[in-house]
C-alpha cells in the first residue's frame, strides 16, 4: 500500500500539525460529528476500511450535511453535502479552495501536471485551451466512434456466444467496456487507435487494469493512516518521499504513464508535423498544439504540461465511465424488469449503431432516466477534496446546531480547513431526489416534478458526479454520450444476469479512491463483476 515509509517522519508531521494548530483562532471544534476511536487514526478506519460512502451516509442521517471528522493525529475537518456550502466551495470562490497538497502531489507524480493537479492561471489556461474540444457540438460528433468502439466489443461476445453449446457466455464487464472506452478515447481525442479491445494483450490496457485498486484497494490501518497524514507533512517531505523513497504500490502506474507518455510524446511530433503542413483536425490535440504555436506566449503550454494534460485525458477519459458502466450492468443484472423496459425502448426505435444521432436519444426517456440514475446511485468520484486557502465562511442551506447547542446559518472557518465533500451523500439528498434516494429507481426522472437542485451545483441532472464550477468535468458532455451510445448497441442486442456463482449480494462497491466493482468472496483480484450474456430474444421486440 501507499506510504510504507512515512512513519520515519511521523514525528515531523506531528510537530507541523502542533505548529499549526497553535497559529488557528477560528475553530470546528463544537461542529458535531463521530466519536473518535483514537488519537493516532481519529474516524480514518471507519472512513476508508468500508464499501465506498456507506459510512458517509450513515454519518449524514445521524449527524446531517455539515459533519466534523477527526484525521489521523486528532485534526478536525469537515465533510460536507450541504448544498449551499458546496456552491460556495465549488461555485463562488472555488480558487479560494485548493486541492490538498499531498494527495495532488501523488497524482502529479504520477501523471504529470494534467487538469486535475493544477491551480489557479494554470487551471484556467489550461481548462481554456481543452475546453473547445469537449463542447455539446464536439462531443455529438464523436457518436460514430462510440458505437463503433462498442460495436467491436458486441461482435465478440456474438462470436463467443456462437461457439458455445448452451448459446451463452460470461464476460468480466469491467474489463471489456475499459477497453472499448480506452478505444474511444484515443480516436475521439487524439485520433489515435490504441486497439485495445482487438488486442487482448495491449499493454496500455493492461497498466490501466486496476490501476487504482492496486494503489488505494483493501488498505491496511497502516495505508490509511499513511493517506491521511499525507496532506498534514510539508510538501518538500512528499517530494523527497515521492522521489528518493518511492512506494512498490505506484510501480505499475509509474510503468503505464511511461508507456502512455511516450505515446503522447510521438502523437505530439505527429499533430505538429499537421499543423505546419496546414492539416491540423478539431481533436482535443490538435487543439493542444495549436495552442503551442500561439503567438501569445500566456496561451502555450510547456512539454510537460501538453503531456501531462494528455496523460490525465487518457485516465479520466475512459476509467470513470468505465466504472459507471460497470454499475449500470450491476443494475441491469439486479433489476430484469428494468432491462426488459429499456431493451423494448431501444428496440422502438428500429435503428442500429450507425444510424443513430444525438437527437435519437431524446426519444429515449427512459434510457436517459436510466443514465441519470445510474450517475447518481453510483458516482465513481463519491468524495472530493479542499483545503481553504483563507480564513472564510461557509453559508449554509440548512442550520446546524452545535455541540454548545447553538444554531448556525453559516460556518466561519480557519485557514488550512481540509473539506471533504461527499458527492454520495450529497446525491441520496432525500429534499432533492425523493424519500427513496436511497433506493435505484430511474423512474423518478420521470415524474411530474423531476429532481431539482436548491442551488445551482452541478452540471448535469441536479448531481453532482461530475462536481461543478470551474472545476466540473470537462468532459462530462462527452461522458453522457458514451453511456448513452455503449448502453443502447449492448442491451439492444444482449441479455445480461447474473453467474451462478454471484448474484447481487456478491459484490462490492470498492472505496479504492475511485469506486469500483469487486466480489465479496475474492476482493483481492480487484475490480470484477462477471455477467452471463445470451443475445436477445427477438420476441422482446
Amino acid at each position: 500500500m501507499l506510504y510504507p515509509l512515512i512513519s520515519a517522519v511521523a514525528s515531523a508531521a506531528v510537530l507541523y500539525l502542533l505548529y499549526k494548530r497553535f497559529q488557528r483562532r477560528i475553530s470546528i471544534s463544537h461542529i458535531r460529528g463521530p466519536p473518535a476511536a483514537s488519537w493516532l487514526y481519529g474516524n480514518w478506519l471507519e472512513l476508508m476500511d468500508c464499501p465506498a460512502a456507506e459510512t458517509d451516509f450513515r454519518w449524514q442521517a445521524e449527524y446531517g450535511e455539515i459533519i466534523r471528522v477527526t484525521a489521523p493525529l486528532g485534526e478536525n475537518r469537515l465533510m460536507i453535502s450541504d448544498p449551499k456550502a458546496m456552491q460556495y466551495v465549488y461555485h463562488t470562490a472555488s480558487y479560494g479552495f485548493l486541492k490538498p497538497v499531498g494527495r495532488t502531489s501523488i497524482f502529479r507524480s504520477l501523471f504529470g501536471p494534467g487538469l486535475t493537479t493544477v491551480e489557479g492561471d494554470d487551471h484556467r489556461r489550461a481548462r481554456k485551451i481543452m475546453l473547445p474540444g469537449f463542447g455539446g457540438p464536439e462531443s455529438r460528433a464523436y457518436l460514430p466512434i462510440f458505437f463503433s468502439s462498442i460495436g467491436k466489443v458486441a461482435q465478440k461476445w456474438q462470436d463467443m456466444i456462437a461457439a458455445d453449446e448452451k448459446q451463452t457466455t460470461v464476460v468480466s464487464i469491467p474489463q471489456w467496456v475499459s477497453r472499448a472506452t480506452l478505444d474511444a478515447i484515443g480516436e475521439a481525442a487524439f485520433d489515435y487507435q490504441f486497439g485495445s479491445v482487438d488486442d487482448s494483450g495491449n499493454a496500455l490496457a493492461e497498466g490501466y487494469n486496476n490501476m487504482f485498486f492496486d494503489m488505494f484497494g483493501i488498505p491496511t490501518p497502516r495505508s490509511i493512516l499513511s493517506l491521511g497524514m499525507i496532506d498534514e507533512i510539508p510538501l518538500a517531505v512528499t517530494n523527497f518521499i515521492l522521489k528518493y523513497l518511492r512506494p512498490k504500490s505506484l510501480s505499475r502506474a509509474d510503468k503505464t504513464t511511461k508507456l502512455s507518455t511516450e505515446i503522447s510524446r510521438t502523437l505530439v511530433e505527429e499533430k505538429t508535423a499537421a499543423l505546419l503542413a496546414d492539416k491540423g483536425r478539431r481533436d482535443v490535440l490538435s487543439l493542444l498544439v495549436k495552442a503551442n504555436h500561439s503567438e501569445n506566449p500566456k496561451a502555450r503550454l510547456l512539454e510537460k504540461e501538453l503531456l501531462g494534460q494528455m496523460n490525465t485525458i487518457i485516465l479520466a477519459g475512459h476509467e470513470t465511465t468505465a466504472n459507471t458502466l460497470s454499475f449500470a450492468f450491476y443494475e441491469l443484472c439486479k433489476h430484469q424488469d428494468i432491462q426488459r423496459r429499456l431493451r423494448a425502448e431501444i428496440r422502438s426505435m428500429g435503428k442500429t449503431g450507425a444510424d443513430y444521432t444525438s437527437s435519437d436519444f431524446d426519444n429515449m426517456p427512459y434510457l436517459t432516466a436510466f443514465v441519470k440514475e445510474t450517475l447518481r446511485f453510483h458516482p465513481i468520484v463519491y468524495n472530493t477534496f479542499r483545503v481553504a486557502a483563507e480564513n472564510d465562511v461557509l453559508p449554509l442551506l440548512n442550520p446546524i446546531t452545535t455541540d454548545t447547542g447553538e444554531v448556525l446559518n453559516k460556518l466561519p472557518i480557519p485557514k488550512g480547513t481540509k473539506i471533504i465533500t461527499s458527492v454520495a451523500a450529497y446525491n441520496r439528498n432525500k429534499i432533492i431526489f425523493g424519500d427513496d434516494a436511497h433506493v435505484f429507481n430511474p423512474d423518478r426522472w420521470l415524474r411530474k416534478d423531476p429532481p431539482k437542485g436548491l442551488v445551482s451545483l452541478g452540471v448535469y441532472g441536479s448531481l453532482f458526479t461530475f462536481v461543478g464550477g470551474s472545476r466540473s468535468c470537462i468532459g462530462w458532455r462527452f461522458a453522457v454520450l458514451e453511456l448513452h451510445a455503449f448502453l443502447t448497441e449492448l442491451i439492444g442486442k444482449f441479455e445480461f444476469e447474473f453467474t451462478e456463482e454471484g448474484g447481487a449480494s456478491a459484490f462490492r462497491r470498492e472505496a479504492c479512491n475511485l469506486m469500483t466493482p469487486t466480489m465479496e468472496s475474492d476482493r483481492a483480484k480487484g475490480s470484477q463483476l462477471p455477467v452471463r450474456v445470451r443475445m436477445a430474444r427477438d420476441e422482446e421486440a
